[in-house]
């Protein structure tokens, strides 16, 4: 049974976080959170909504349109299978949470079918093209019989896997009545997509990953088709549809229901540093970052993800060494007062460990992470 454990903020030491998210957030974007208080449906509102959305479209490089929710990722998980799913939904899983993609989906009663690998290696896009043959072929020109939409995980945060989306938006963008679903909660921000060269149909991510946000906002882009397909459904999602974020922005510039306004000005400011340092600069950044991180991880252990497919934000280090775990983590956090993170959940708690470098680190501090591991672990 759960006790209150009350929480006192004198208690507990200032961490630097090297998580798979959260991460570090500046202190002027925890800063901005301080503004005094206003109406949601106010002008200042307006101003600064549209704000958000049109500089994330230039960040983002997309003509798309852009939905900034107050949720979690997860909320568009959900919605993006009830906007865009009828009957059935092809998902693609390599590691838990494109596992919970599709438990989703069937939780949401869809007819689901599962393109699935061992954990730690990749979706290959002509497995996804095979199963898109065969389900029109076997169709035999019946439109119920193909699949609505394909879903995937862009950084499947649990193995440290980039799967390679580019390549399967190609060959989903073949079958024109299949759209195209992608998490990129622990990527977007640290890892270029160039949407306009690839099809994606809807593209979700959290803040608080590579965004370098604290959390409790969720980014959407939406294509023309999936807003499309959503109009013509008998059902959607009430707080996670496309038509009803979409149809309220063009009319008042604001959210359909009560945002968490001081989020919304930290991500103001945040959006402003991520412009002024670029998407390509972030993009090289992380790529740096990663990197170094391999490259110590194969000098004293291995890694867990397939060559060639290997997240630019989360790295997922084999403990090939035999370490224990738990106690390195807790000795680094005590010692030094960082914080990393095990393996996820019981196949990969000791099996391996996770290093997040994403958001506003760069090699220098992920260095000084690694210098404290080894310590600690004696390497």
């Amino acid at each position: 049974m759960t006790v209150k454990q009350e929480y006192d903020p004198d208690a507990y030491p200032d961490k630097t976080l090297y998580l798979p998210g959260p991460t570090e957030v500046r202190e002027d974007v925890l800063a901005a959170m301080n503004e005094p208080m206003f109406g949601h449906r106010s002008e200042r509102m307006t101003d600064l909504y549209t704000t958000i959305v049109e500089d994330t479209k230039a960040f983002l490089g997309t003509d798309d349109d852009v939905i900034v929710l107050s949720a979690s990722g997860t909320e568009f998980m959900e919605s993006a299978i009830l906007n865009t799913v009828d009957e059935r939904v092809l998902c693609t899983t390599c590691g838990s949470f494109s596992e919970r993609q599709a438990a989703v989906a069937e939780r949401l009663g869809k007819d689901v079918d599962t393109l699935s690998y061992e954990w730690g290696e990749a979706v290959d896009p002509e497995d996804v093209r095979a199963r898109l043959e065969a389900a029109e072929a076997g169709g035999a020109g019946d439109s119920d019989a193909t699949y609505d939409a394909v879903t995937a995980v862009m950084n499947e945060t649990s193995t440290g896997v980039r799967n390679p989306i580019e390549e399967i938006a190609d060959v989903v963008a073949d079958y024109p009545d299949t759209l195209f679903v992608v998490d990129a909660i622990s990527a977007l921000g640290g890892d270029l997509v160039d949407l306009q060269a690839h099809r994606i149909d809807v593209l979700f991510t959290s803040v608080q990953k590579a965004f370098a946000m604290p959390p409790g906002l969720s980014v959407c882009v939406v294509s023309d088709a999936a807003y499309d397909r959503e109009v013509a459904k008998d059902s959607a999602s009430w707080y996670g549809g496309f038509q009803r974020s979409l149809d309220y922005y063009d009319r008042k510039g604001q959210t359909h229901s009560t945002p968490a306004i001081p989020l919304m000005l930290a991500y103001r400011k945040q959006m402003k540093h991520m412009l002024a340092e670029g998407h390509e600069a972030r993009d090289r950044r992380h790529r740096e970052m990663a990197e170094y991180t391999r490259n110590w991880a194969r000098d004293h252990f291995d890694l867990f993800a397939a060559e060639g497919y290997r997240s630019q934000t989360v790295s997922c280090i084999e403990n090939s060494r035999g370490i224990d775990v738990a106690a390195t983590i807790e000795a680094v956090d005590e010692r030094y007062d960082m914080v990393f993170s095990n393996g996820y959940g019981s196949k990969l708690s000791e099996r391996t460990f996770r290093i997040g470098h994403m958001g506003e680190h760069d090699v220098e501090s992920v260095r000084a992470l690694t210098d404290a591991i080894e310590d600690v672990a004696g390497l």
